[in-house]
Protein backbone atom coordinates (compact mmCIF):
# COMPACT_ATOMS: atom_id res chain seq x y z
CA UNK A 1 0.00 0.00 0.00
CA UNK A 2 1.52 3.34 -1.04
CA UNK A 3 1.66 6.47 1.10
CA UNK A 4 -1.46 8.02 -0.46
CA UNK A 5 -3.56 4.90 0.12
CA UNK A 6 -2.28 4.66 3.68
CA UNK A 7 -3.29 8.27 4.32
CA UNK A 8 -6.77 7.74 2.89
CA UNK A 9 -7.19 4.54 4.92
CA UNK A 10 -6.29 6.50 8.06
CA UNK A 11 -8.82 9.17 7.16
CA UNK A 12 -11.59 6.59 6.71
CA UNK A 13 -10.72 4.95 10.04
CA UNK A 14 -10.78 8.28 11.86
CA UNK A 15 -14.08 9.28 10.27
CA UNK A 16 -15.61 5.95 11.30
CA UNK A 17 -14.65 6.71 14.90
CA UNK A 18 -16.02 10.25 14.66
CA UNK A 19 -19.35 8.89 13.38
CA UNK A 20 -19.67 6.24 16.11
CA UNK A 21 -22.65 7.14 18.35
CA UNK A 22 -20.68 5.68 21.27
CA UNK A 23 -18.07 8.44 20.95
CA UNK A 24 -18.45 11.50 23.12
CA UNK A 25 -18.75 14.90 21.46
CA UNK A 26 -15.17 15.69 22.46
CA UNK A 27 -13.87 12.39 21.06
CA UNK A 28 -15.78 12.84 17.81
CA UNK A 29 -14.36 16.34 17.40
CA UNK A 30 -10.82 15.09 17.95
CA UNK A 31 -11.21 12.23 15.47
CA UNK A 32 -12.78 14.46 12.85
CA UNK A 33 -10.18 17.18 13.33
CA UNK A 34 -7.37 14.73 12.70
CA UNK A 35 -9.15 13.26 9.67
CA UNK A 36 -9.78 16.73 8.26
CA UNK A 37 -6.16 17.67 8.78
CA UNK A 38 -5.00 14.64 6.82
CA UNK A 39 -7.51 15.33 4.05
CA UNK A 40 -6.41 18.92 3.69
CA UNK A 41 -2.78 17.92 3.41
CA UNK A 42 -3.75 15.25 0.91
CA UNK A 43 -5.58 17.83 -1.18
CA UNK A 44 -2.60 20.18 -1.34
CA UNK A 45 -0.20 17.34 -2.07
CA UNK A 46 -2.33 16.06 -4.94
CA UNK A 47 -2.77 19.55 -6.38
CA UNK A 48 0.95 20.23 -6.42
CA UNK A 49 1.75 16.79 -7.81
CA UNK A 50 -0.81 17.23 -10.57
CA UNK A 51 0.71 20.57 -11.53
CA UNK A 52 3.82 18.71 -12.61
CA UNK A 53 2.03 15.52 -13.71
CA UNK A 54 -1.54 16.41 -14.77
CA UNK A 55 -2.46 12.82 -15.59
CA UNK A 56 -2.26 11.91 -11.89
CA UNK A 57 -5.35 13.96 -10.98
CA UNK A 58 -7.66 14.52 -13.94
CA UNK A 59 -11.05 16.27 -13.91
CA UNK A 60 -13.83 13.70 -13.62
CA UNK A 61 -17.48 13.44 -12.74
CA UNK A 62 -19.02 11.46 -9.89
CA UNK A 63 -22.70 10.65 -9.43
CA UNK A 64 -24.50 10.70 -6.09
CA UNK A 65 -28.04 9.31 -5.79
CA UNK A 66 -29.85 11.08 -2.94
CA UNK A 67 -32.74 8.81 -1.97
CA UNK A 68 -34.90 8.24 1.09
CA UNK A 69 -35.94 10.95 3.54
CA UNK A 70 -35.08 14.64 3.53
CA UNK A 71 -33.70 14.53 0.02
CA UNK A 72 -33.40 18.32 -0.62
CA UNK A 73 -31.75 18.80 2.76
CA UNK A 74 -29.11 16.14 2.22
CA UNK A 75 -28.57 17.45 -1.31
CA UNK A 76 -27.93 20.91 0.15
CA UNK A 77 -25.28 19.46 2.46
CA UNK A 78 -23.56 17.72 -0.45
CA UNK A 79 -23.51 20.96 -2.43
CA UNK A 80 -22.15 22.86 0.58
CA UNK A 81 -19.22 20.46 0.79
CA UNK A 82 -18.50 20.25 -2.92
CA UNK A 83 -18.72 24.00 -3.50
CA UNK A 84 -16.36 24.72 -0.60
CA UNK A 85 -13.79 22.39 -2.15
CA UNK A 86 -14.00 24.05 -5.56
CA UNK A 87 -16.23 21.54 -7.36
CA UNK A 88 -19.15 22.19 -9.74
CA UNK A 89 -22.49 20.39 -9.58
CA UNK A 90 -25.73 19.74 -11.43
CA UNK A 91 -28.76 17.65 -10.44
CA UNK A 92 -31.82 16.04 -11.93
CA UNK A 93 -35.07 14.91 -10.32
CA UNK A 94 -35.55 11.26 -11.26
CA UNK A 95 -38.23 8.65 -10.64
CA UNK A 96 -37.17 5.41 -9.00
CA UNK A 97 -39.32 2.91 -10.90
CA UNK A 98 -38.86 0.27 -8.19
CA UNK A 99 -40.25 2.42 -5.37
CA UNK A 100 -42.32 4.90 -7.38
CA UNK A 101 -40.63 7.76 -5.49
CA UNK A 102 -38.57 10.65 -6.77
CA UNK A 103 -34.93 11.15 -5.88
CA UNK A 104 -32.11 13.46 -6.89
CA UNK A 105 -29.29 12.39 -9.12
CA UNK A 106 -26.40 14.75 -8.45
CA UNK A 107 -23.35 14.94 -10.67
CA UNK A 108 -20.23 16.55 -9.21
CA UNK A 109 -17.36 17.72 -11.41
CA UNK A 110 -13.87 18.13 -9.95
CA UNK A 111 -10.39 16.67 -9.96
CA UNK A 112 -10.31 13.09 -8.72
CA UNK A 113 -8.66 13.95 -5.39
CA UNK A 114 -11.30 16.62 -4.74
CA UNK A 115 -14.07 14.16 -5.53
CA UNK A 116 -12.55 11.71 -3.04
CA UNK A 117 -12.45 14.37 -0.34
CA UNK A 118 -15.99 15.49 -1.17
CA UNK A 119 -17.35 11.96 -0.90
CA UNK A 120 -15.60 11.21 2.37
CA UNK A 121 -16.64 14.50 3.98
CA UNK A 122 -20.24 14.25 2.78
CA UNK A 123 -20.60 10.68 4.03
CA UNK A 124 -19.32 11.63 7.47
CA UNK A 125 -21.12 14.96 7.81
CA UNK A 126 -24.37 13.49 6.54
CA UNK A 127 -24.29 10.89 9.28
CA UNK A 128 -23.46 13.50 11.91
CA UNK A 129 -26.31 15.69 10.67
CA UNK A 130 -28.90 12.92 10.52
CA UNK A 131 -27.95 11.81 14.03
CA UNK A 132 -27.82 15.36 15.37
CA UNK A 133 -31.11 16.60 13.94
CA UNK A 134 -33.01 13.96 15.91
CA UNK A 135 -31.78 15.56 19.14
CA UNK A 136 -33.25 18.96 18.26
CA UNK A 137 -36.48 20.10 19.87
CA UNK A 138 -39.06 22.02 17.79
CA UNK A 139 -40.95 24.88 19.38
CA UNK A 140 -44.33 24.07 20.90
CA UNK A 141 -46.83 23.32 18.15
CA UNK A 142 -44.22 23.49 15.40
CA UNK A 143 -44.04 20.86 12.67
CA UNK A 144 -41.17 18.45 13.31
CA UNK A 145 -40.53 18.24 9.58
CA UNK A 146 -40.29 22.03 9.21
CA UNK A 147 -37.95 22.22 12.19
CA UNK A 148 -35.67 19.50 10.87
CA UNK A 149 -35.49 21.00 7.39
CA UNK A 150 -34.40 24.36 8.77
CA UNK A 151 -31.99 22.59 11.15
CA UNK A 152 -30.32 20.85 8.23
CA UNK A 153 -30.09 24.14 6.35
CA UNK A 154 -28.32 25.77 9.27
CA UNK A 155 -25.96 22.83 9.58
CA UNK A 156 -25.04 22.99 5.89
CA UNK A 157 -24.48 26.76 6.06
CA UNK A 158 -22.01 26.37 8.93
CA UNK A 159 -20.22 23.52 7.20
CA UNK A 160 -19.77 25.50 4.01
CA UNK A 161 -18.47 28.58 5.81
CA UNK A 162 -16.02 26.59 7.90
CA UNK A 163 -14.77 24.57 4.96
CA UNK A 164 -14.18 27.76 2.99
CA UNK A 165 -12.12 29.10 5.87
CA UNK A 166 -10.33 25.78 6.28
CA UNK A 167 -9.26 25.64 2.64
CA UNK A 168 -7.77 29.13 2.91
CA UNK A 169 -6.01 28.10 6.10
CA UNK A 170 -4.47 25.09 4.36
CA UNK A 171 -2.90 27.35 1.77
CA UNK A 172 -1.51 29.67 4.45
CA UNK A 173 -0.02 26.74 6.35
CA UNK A 174 1.57 25.33 3.22
CA UNK A 175 3.18 28.70 2.51
CA UNK A 176 4.35 29.11 6.09
CA UNK A 177 6.14 25.78 5.78
CA UNK A 178 8.08 27.13 2.83
CA UNK A 179 5.88 25.91 -0.01
CA UNK A 180 5.37 28.15 -3.02
CA UNK A 181 2.78 28.48 -5.79
CA UNK A 182 -0.07 26.56 -4.12
CA UNK A 183 -2.57 29.42 -4.22
CA UNK A 184 -2.09 29.94 -7.95
CA UNK A 185 -2.35 26.19 -8.53
CA UNK A 186 -5.66 26.03 -6.64
CA UNK A 187 -7.09 28.96 -8.63
CA UNK A 188 -5.94 27.36 -11.89
CA UNK A 189 -7.58 24.05 -10.93
CA UNK A 190 -10.90 25.68 -10.01
CA UNK A 191 -10.92 27.65 -13.29
CA UNK A 192 -10.28 24.42 -15.19
CA UNK A 193 -13.20 22.71 -13.43
CA UNK A 194 -15.54 25.61 -14.21
CA UNK A 195 -14.51 25.54 -17.87
CA UNK A 196 -14.99 21.76 -18.04
CA UNK A 197 -18.43 22.09 -16.44
CA UNK A 198 -19.57 24.85 -18.82
CA UNK A 199 -18.57 22.78 -21.82
CA UNK A 200 -20.53 19.80 -20.45
CA UNK A 201 -23.60 21.87 -19.49
CA UNK A 202 -23.66 25.15 -21.48
CA UNK A 203 -27.36 25.84 -20.86
CA UNK A 204 -27.60 24.95 -17.17
CA UNK A 205 -29.80 27.16 -14.98
CA UNK A 206 -29.40 27.98 -11.32
CA UNK A 207 -31.78 26.19 -8.95
CA UNK A 208 -34.25 28.52 -7.15
CA UNK A 209 -33.59 29.36 -3.51
CA UNK A 210 -35.46 27.22 -1.01
CA UNK A 211 -37.95 28.83 1.36
CA UNK A 212 -37.93 27.29 4.83
CA UNK A 213 -40.14 28.27 7.78
CA UNK A 214 -38.89 26.08 10.64
CA UNK A 215 -37.15 27.42 13.73
CA UNK A 216 -34.29 24.93 13.69
CA UNK A 217 -31.81 26.97 11.64
CA UNK A 218 -29.87 28.32 14.62
CA UNK A 219 -29.75 24.90 16.29
CA UNK A 220 -28.48 23.34 13.08
CA UNK A 221 -26.00 26.15 12.59
CA UNK A 222 -24.63 25.57 16.08
CA UNK A 223 -24.33 21.84 15.38
CA UNK A 224 -22.43 22.64 12.21
CA UNK A 225 -20.03 24.73 14.27
CA UNK A 226 -19.50 21.76 16.59
CA UNK A 227 -18.73 19.45 13.65
CA UNK A 228 -15.06 20.27 14.14
CA UNK A 229 -13.33 20.66 10.80
CA UNK A 230 -9.97 21.18 12.45
CA UNK A 231 -9.87 24.99 12.38
CA UNK A 232 -6.32 26.05 11.80
CA UNK A 233 -5.24 22.42 11.89
CA UNK A 234 -7.37 21.65 8.87
CA UNK A 235 -5.80 24.62 7.32
CA UNK A 236 -7.44 23.20 5.19
CA UNK A 237 -23.13 12.94 7.99
CA UNK A 238 -26.11 6.81 7.23
CA UNK A 239 -28.95 6.27 9.57
CA UNK A 240 -32.59 6.94 8.90
CA UNK A 241 -34.40 9.74 10.68
CA UNK A 242 -36.85 8.55 13.27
Amino acid sequence: MNETNIKLAMVKALLAKAEDPASTAEEAEAYFAKAADLMAKYGIEQAMLAEAQPQTDLIEERVFDIKGKYIPDRWSLLIAVSAALGAQDIFWRRLDRETGKYYRLVKIYAHRSTLDRTEMLFTSLQLQALNGVKKGRPQYGESTTAYRKSWMAGFAASVRRRLNEAEKGALREFTERGGTGAELVVVKREDAVRSFFKQAHPKVKMAPRRRLTGSGWLDGKAAGERADLGGKRLGGGRKALA
